[in-house]
């Protein structure tokens, strides 16, 4: 009889025991973030979050491990084995303290947007670029579509005032890239100034890829910045071939900045949407037009 009331008060303690553990645990769980370190995670799960990772890298290209440990609340050490995985696979490639696109990767993101005008005028540019040439290429959307389409090209010098481009070429290609000095300007990042004026002094081309804020046979090149217009009339003598990209919608219009007459471009680029009268106009003026 004692010994059966010795085993249940016994029993009792250790229940009581298992009780404030889970007690204790509990409290520690409310007072910050418990990491799920398990070595056999649900393979859904893992599954579902390296698709996720390989998305995000492919759209934004680049991937800090800080970020995504933020955004999918799990432990660095998680992180690291997805990307490792990922990798393997081809879908991105590490780098210290993150991924990057691969150019698949990148491909596949895109493949149902590479329609669109922009491409279509970064694509028809860049065939006109041949390996081993020195390419300049300034700020705007246009002109970074065109740095999409030279990563498939081999051996290029790409000199560039756009700290958009540059990041972009420096992180996708192997290329030798020449990045200005000066200041950076407007939502494109453009460097403008002294700086970058001095740099070109020094600096010859193959081929000037310029995006413009209009262009008319009348008009002629212009620009809405003061500062890249002044950048654009040095580089209209650096290249051995001025070539100009121009959005459909700016065919034919006369910004507030004049950089010099239309005959100054070797070849205008635009998309096939610009209006035509504006393009026969630039035609019948000698100007070599590519609407792609």
């Amino acid at each position: 009889m004692k010994m059966n009331a010795f085993m249940h008060t016994t029993a009792l303690l250790r229940s009581k025991s298992r009780a404030n553990a889970r007690m204790v645990l509990t409290n520690r769980a409310q007072c910050g973030k418990i990491f799920n370190v398990s070595q056999h995670p649900s393979p859904t799960l893992t599954a579902e979050r390296r698709a996720a990772i390989a998305r995000i890298v492919a759209q934004n290209g680049t991937a800090r491990v800080a970020e995504l440990i933020d955004r999918f609340d799990v432990h660095p050490s998680t992180i690291r084995r997805d990307l490792k995985t990922l990798e393997e696979r081809g879908k991105i490639r590490r780098v210290h303290g993150g991924a990057v696109a691969t150019d698949h990767s990148a491909t596949d993101s895109t493949s149902t947007s590479t329609n669109t005008p922009k491409d279509r005028i970064g694509r028809a540019a860049a065939e006109m670029i041949a390996d081993s040439e020195t390419v300049f290429l300034g700020p705007g959307q246009l002109t970074l579509a065109v740095a999409h389409s030279l990563a498939a090209h081999s051996r290029l010098t790409i000199v560039t005032n756009s700290l958009e481009v540059a990041h972009w070429v420096a992180v996708h290609t192997p290329h030798t890239l020449i990045v200005t000095g000066g200041q950076a300007e407007g939502e494109d990042l453009g460097l403008v100034g002294q700086l970058t004026r001095s740099a070109f002094s020094s600096l010859r081309a193959d081929h000037a890829i310029l995006e413009l804020g209009g262009i008319s046979a009348v008009g002629g090149l212009t620009d809405d910045s003061l500062p890249q217009a002044e950048i654009a009339r040095m580089l209209l003598e650096i290249g051995s071939q001025v070539i100009v990209l121009v959005p459909a919608r700016r065919v034919g219009r006369v910004a507030a900045a004049y950089i010099g007459p239309a005959s100054d471009a070797d070849v205008v680029v635009t998309a096939r949407e610009a209006p035509s009268p504006f393009l026969w106009d630039l035609s019948e003026s000698g100007i070599r037009v590519i609407l792609a």
